[in-house]
Protein backbone atom coordinates (compact mmCIF):
# COMPACT_ATOMS: atom_id res chain seq x y z
CA UNK A 1 0.00 0.00 0.00
CA UNK A 2 1.16 2.92 -0.90
CA UNK A 3 1.67 6.10 1.86
CA UNK A 4 -0.98 9.22 2.47
CA UNK A 5 2.29 11.22 0.17
CA UNK A 6 2.34 8.54 -2.62
CA UNK A 7 0.32 8.02 -6.07
CA UNK A 8 0.45 5.31 -7.77
CA UNK A 9 -0.98 4.63 -11.59
CA UNK A 10 -0.43 1.75 -13.23
CA UNK A 11 2.09 1.11 -15.38
CA UNK A 12 1.33 -0.28 -18.99
CA UNK A 13 4.02 -2.30 -21.16
CA UNK A 14 5.66 -1.48 -24.49
CA UNK A 15 3.64 -3.82 -26.55
CA UNK A 16 0.18 -2.05 -27.24
CA UNK A 17 2.47 0.96 -28.13
CA UNK A 18 3.32 -1.17 -31.72
CA UNK A 19 1.14 0.68 -34.21
CA UNK A 20 0.69 -1.97 -36.33
CA UNK A 21 -1.26 -3.84 -33.77
CA UNK A 22 1.33 -6.98 -34.04
CA UNK A 23 2.42 -8.83 -31.07
CA UNK A 24 5.80 -8.22 -29.65
CA UNK A 25 8.00 -11.18 -28.58
CA UNK A 26 8.18 -11.38 -24.71
CA UNK A 27 11.29 -9.74 -23.17
CA UNK A 28 13.82 -11.99 -21.77
CA UNK A 29 16.16 -9.45 -20.36
CA UNK A 30 13.59 -8.49 -17.82
CA UNK A 31 11.46 -5.33 -17.38
CA UNK A 32 12.69 -1.50 -17.54
CA UNK A 33 11.17 1.56 -16.95
CA UNK A 34 12.75 4.65 -18.53
CA UNK A 35 12.80 7.85 -16.25
CA UNK A 36 13.94 11.24 -17.71
CA UNK A 37 14.52 14.46 -15.34
CA UNK A 38 13.80 17.50 -17.13
CA UNK A 39 15.55 20.46 -15.36
CA UNK A 40 14.67 23.80 -16.17
CA UNK A 41 18.62 25.02 -16.51
CA UNK A 42 17.07 28.95 -17.75
CA UNK A 43 19.23 32.02 -16.25
CA UNK A 44 16.66 32.34 -13.27
CA UNK A 45 18.12 28.96 -12.01
CA UNK A 46 21.38 30.53 -11.60
CA UNK A 47 21.12 31.10 -8.01
CA UNK A 48 19.48 27.70 -7.46
CA UNK A 49 20.79 25.50 -10.08
CA UNK A 50 23.80 24.14 -7.13
CA UNK A 51 20.59 22.84 -5.01
CA UNK A 52 19.18 21.06 -7.98
CA UNK A 53 22.87 19.12 -8.61
CA UNK A 54 23.38 18.29 -4.78
CA UNK A 55 20.06 16.43 -5.05
CA UNK A 56 20.87 14.73 -7.85
CA UNK A 57 23.75 13.56 -6.52
CA UNK A 58 22.28 12.55 -3.53
CA UNK A 59 19.87 10.67 -5.74
CA UNK A 60 22.34 8.46 -7.02
CA UNK A 61 24.13 7.56 -3.99
CA UNK A 62 20.48 6.62 -2.86
CA UNK A 63 20.60 4.63 -5.88
CA UNK A 64 23.27 2.67 -5.32
CA UNK A 65 22.12 1.68 -2.06
CA UNK A 66 19.33 -0.24 -3.78
CA UNK A 67 20.59 -2.35 -6.46
CA UNK A 68 17.70 -4.66 -6.67
CA UNK A 69 15.62 -1.07 -7.41
CA UNK A 70 18.09 0.60 -9.58
CA UNK A 71 18.79 -2.61 -11.94
CA UNK A 72 14.67 -1.94 -13.16
CA UNK A 73 15.19 1.99 -14.25
CA UNK A 74 17.15 3.40 -16.85
CA UNK A 75 17.64 7.26 -15.53
CA UNK A 76 18.04 10.15 -18.08
CA UNK A 77 19.23 13.84 -16.94
CA UNK A 78 18.34 16.60 -19.88
CA UNK A 79 18.62 20.36 -19.10
CA UNK A 80 16.34 22.56 -20.88
CA UNK A 81 16.51 26.46 -21.91
CA UNK A 82 16.50 27.32 -25.72
CA UNK A 83 17.62 24.22 -26.71
CA UNK A 84 18.11 21.11 -24.88
CA UNK A 85 21.09 19.34 -23.39
CA UNK A 86 21.61 15.79 -23.05
CA UNK A 87 23.20 15.52 -19.34
CA UNK A 88 22.88 11.98 -18.26
CA UNK A 89 22.57 9.50 -20.92
CA UNK A 90 19.64 6.51 -20.43
CA UNK A 91 22.10 4.96 -17.89
CA UNK A 92 21.98 2.09 -15.49
CA UNK A 93 22.54 4.14 -12.51
CA UNK A 94 24.77 1.44 -10.32
CA UNK A 95 27.41 1.56 -13.41
CA UNK A 96 27.22 5.07 -13.42
CA UNK A 97 29.85 7.29 -12.58
CA UNK A 98 29.49 11.00 -10.95
CA UNK A 99 26.77 12.71 -12.69
CA UNK A 100 27.49 16.11 -15.32
CA UNK A 101 26.60 18.93 -13.30
CA UNK A 102 23.61 20.80 -14.95
CA UNK A 103 24.50 24.63 -15.76
CA UNK A 104 22.61 28.01 -16.49
CA UNK A 105 21.78 29.42 -20.11
CA UNK A 106 19.29 31.41 -22.20
CA UNK A 107 15.55 31.12 -21.60
CA UNK A 108 12.69 28.49 -20.95
CA UNK A 109 11.63 27.17 -23.96
CA UNK A 110 8.68 24.26 -22.89
CA UNK A 111 8.16 23.55 -27.30
CA UNK A 112 11.93 22.38 -26.94
CA UNK A 113 11.76 20.41 -24.03
CA UNK A 114 8.84 18.53 -25.61
CA UNK A 115 9.76 18.42 -29.11
CA UNK A 116 13.33 16.77 -28.27
CA UNK A 117 11.15 14.13 -26.31
CA UNK A 118 9.72 13.23 -29.11
CA UNK A 119 12.60 12.00 -30.60
CA UNK A 120 13.97 10.78 -28.02
CA UNK A 121 11.76 8.72 -26.40
CA UNK A 122 10.80 6.34 -29.13
CA UNK A 123 14.57 6.35 -29.92
CA UNK A 124 15.36 4.81 -26.38
CA UNK A 125 12.10 2.89 -25.82
CA UNK A 126 13.18 0.98 -29.19
CA UNK A 127 16.72 0.65 -28.53
CA UNK A 128 15.67 -1.37 -25.14
CA UNK A 129 13.12 -3.22 -26.56
CA UNK A 130 15.76 -4.31 -29.58
CA UNK A 131 18.05 -5.41 -26.45
CA UNK A 132 15.68 -7.68 -25.10
CA UNK A 133 13.64 -5.63 -22.56
CA UNK A 134 10.34 -5.72 -21.44
CA UNK A 135 9.55 -1.67 -21.46
CA UNK A 136 7.62 0.20 -19.58
CA UNK A 137 5.93 3.43 -20.43
CA UNK A 138 8.26 6.02 -19.18
CA UNK A 139 7.74 8.94 -16.67
CA UNK A 140 8.92 11.92 -16.78
CA UNK A 141 9.92 14.76 -14.14
CA UNK A 142 9.97 17.51 -15.03
CA UNK A 143 11.30 20.84 -13.54
CA UNK A 144 11.03 24.65 -13.54
CA UNK A 145 10.93 27.74 -12.17
CA UNK A 146 9.14 29.89 -14.58
CA UNK A 147 6.97 30.56 -16.75
CA UNK A 148 7.15 29.37 -20.64
CA UNK A 149 8.25 31.84 -23.17
CA UNK A 150 5.71 34.24 -23.82
CA UNK A 151 3.75 33.36 -27.31
CA UNK A 152 5.42 30.51 -27.54
CA UNK A 153 3.11 27.54 -28.63
CA UNK A 154 4.09 24.35 -26.33
CA UNK A 155 0.92 23.09 -26.04
CA UNK A 156 0.79 21.34 -29.49
CA UNK A 157 4.17 19.96 -28.60
CA UNK A 158 2.99 18.65 -25.24
CA UNK A 159 -0.06 17.16 -27.20
CA UNK A 160 2.14 15.28 -29.59
CA UNK A 161 4.17 13.99 -27.26
CA UNK A 162 1.68 12.74 -24.68
CA UNK A 163 -0.96 11.11 -27.33
CA UNK A 164 -0.32 7.27 -27.29
CA UNK A 165 -1.89 6.73 -31.11
CA UNK A 166 1.46 9.26 -31.72
CA UNK A 167 4.24 9.24 -30.09
CA UNK A 168 5.43 5.28 -29.27
CA UNK A 169 6.09 5.31 -25.54
CA UNK A 170 4.31 8.80 -24.95
CA UNK A 171 5.29 9.47 -21.08
CA UNK A 172 3.53 10.02 -17.73
CA UNK A 173 4.74 13.75 -16.98
CA UNK A 174 5.39 14.66 -13.60
CA UNK A 175 5.48 18.49 -13.04
CA UNK A 176 6.77 20.19 -10.39
CA UNK A 177 6.82 24.52 -10.62
CA UNK A 178 8.87 26.51 -8.03
CA UNK A 179 9.33 30.22 -7.35
CA UNK A 180 7.57 31.87 -10.38
CA UNK A 181 6.16 28.84 -11.62
CA UNK A 182 2.16 29.00 -12.49
CA UNK A 183 -0.30 26.32 -11.23
CA UNK A 184 -2.50 26.33 -13.79
CA UNK A 185 0.96 25.75 -16.29
CA UNK A 186 2.14 23.32 -14.27
CA UNK A 187 -1.04 21.31 -14.06
CA UNK A 188 -1.60 21.55 -18.00
CA UNK A 189 1.92 20.09 -18.36
CA UNK A 190 1.02 17.27 -16.12
CA UNK A 191 -0.39 14.24 -17.61
CA UNK A 192 -2.89 13.80 -14.71
CA UNK A 193 -4.05 16.30 -11.81
CA UNK A 194 -2.51 14.34 -8.90
CA UNK A 195 1.39 14.51 -10.86
CA UNK A 196 1.15 18.24 -10.98
CA UNK A 197 2.33 20.07 -8.03
CA UNK A 198 3.16 23.63 -6.92
CA UNK A 199 5.30 24.57 -4.35
CA UNK A 200 3.68 26.38 -1.43
CA UNK A 201 4.31 30.10 -0.01
CA UNK A 202 6.69 30.73 1.95
CA UNK A 203 8.66 27.73 1.40
CA UNK A 204 12.95 28.47 0.73
CA UNK A 205 13.64 27.74 -2.61
CA UNK A 206 16.78 25.57 -1.36
CA UNK A 207 14.44 23.52 1.11
CA UNK A 208 11.53 23.14 -1.70
CA UNK A 209 14.48 21.89 -4.55
CA UNK A 210 15.93 19.63 -1.39
CA UNK A 211 12.63 18.45 -0.79
CA UNK A 212 11.62 17.97 -4.69
CA UNK A 213 14.67 15.62 -4.88
CA UNK A 214 14.57 13.82 -2.09
CA UNK A 215 10.39 12.79 -3.07
CA UNK A 216 11.93 12.07 -6.78
CA UNK A 217 14.71 9.54 -5.01
CA UNK A 218 11.43 8.03 -3.30
CA UNK A 219 9.34 7.78 -6.26
CA UNK A 220 12.40 6.05 -8.37
CA UNK A 221 13.26 3.44 -5.67
CA UNK A 222 9.36 2.85 -5.10
CA UNK A 223 8.48 2.43 -9.05
CA UNK A 224 11.64 0.01 -9.30
CA UNK A 225 10.66 -2.05 -6.90
CA UNK A 226 7.07 -2.31 -8.16
CA UNK A 227 8.55 -3.99 -11.36
CA UNK A 228 9.54 -6.91 -9.43
CA UNK A 229 6.14 -7.11 -8.67
CA UNK A 230 3.30 -9.27 -9.93
CA UNK A 231 1.36 -5.31 -10.40
CA UNK A 232 3.86 -2.95 -11.46
CA UNK A 233 2.64 0.59 -10.49
CA UNK A 234 4.47 4.22 -11.25
CA UNK A 235 4.87 5.38 -7.74
CA UNK A 236 4.67 9.20 -7.53
CA UNK A 237 5.74 10.39 -3.92
CA UNK A 238 4.22 14.15 -3.28
CA UNK A 239 7.54 16.08 -2.31
CA UNK A 240 6.47 18.16 0.89
CA UNK A 241 6.21 21.99 1.28
CA UNK A 242 4.24 21.54 -2.34
CA UNK A 243 0.44 21.04 -2.86
CA UNK A 244 -1.33 19.36 -5.65
CA UNK A 245 -1.48 22.41 -8.72
CA UNK A 246 -4.75 21.65 -9.84
CA UNK A 247 -5.68 22.40 -5.67
CA UNK A 248 -4.65 26.33 -5.86
CA UNK A 249 -5.88 27.33 -9.28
Amino acid sequence: MSSPHQITSQVTHASPWDKNGTTMMESNRGHLLPIYVLADESGSMSDNIDDLNDGLRSLHQALLGEPMAAAKVRFSVLGFSDDVVERVRLVDLRSANEFPRLTTRGMTSYRAAFEDLITRIPSDVGGLKAEGYQVHRPAVFFFSDGLPNRGEDWQDAHRRLTDRGVTLGAPNIIACGIVDADAQTINAVATQPEFGFIVNKGVDVGAAIAKFCASLTKSVIASGRSLASSSPQLVVDKPEGFTVAIDVI
